[in-house]
């Protein structure tokens, strides 16, 4: 699994014209399920999510989560994230999961997230989506699990 998080102060995602997620202060994580992820994927990378520290505290340091700031996350599938993209001029997609396998896996993870008690919002998978976003920072980071 691909996590691409983006430190926001706003995120938002529309299908067809319509917002159906959106968050204030906290993380757009755009997820990339492959082949070999598991459940035990999930739970690494709602624990990492939940706790990874790169909001600022007091002093300007990159010290707290988004649970310490008592933020959301908008979790948004992103199937091109697990594209393999070492070698050429096309991306291969060899290494994604079934989209049976990929939307299992995504709804678990948002699932996961909220069980940490944090607020998530979600995309629609497989959907067309148009996600609009201010990065705080800006602050980016790719995770992978």
């Amino acid at each position: 699994m691909k996590v691409l998080i983006q430190r926001v102060t706003e995120a938002s995602v529309k299908v067809d014209g319509a917002v159906v997620g959106e968050i204030g202060t906290g993380l757009l994580a755009l997820v990339g399920v492959e082949a070999h992820d598991t459940e035990e994927t999930v739970q690494r990378a709602a624990d990492r999510l939940s706790k990874y520290r790169v909001f600022s505290d007091e002093n300007g340091k990159m010290n707290l989560s988004v649970s310490d700031i008592n933020g959301g996350i908008l979790v948004v599938s992103q199937f091109t994230l697990a594209a393999d993209t070492k070698r050429g001029l096309r991306p291969s997609f060899s290494s994604a999961a079934s989209p049976e396998l990929a939307e299992a896996l995504y709804l678990a993870l948002t699932q996961a997230i909220q069980s940490r008690g944090i607020q998530v919002a979600t995309g629609q998978f497989a959907a067309d989506m148009k996600v609009s976003l201010l990065n705080d920072g800006p602050v980016t980071f790719q995770l992978e699990f």
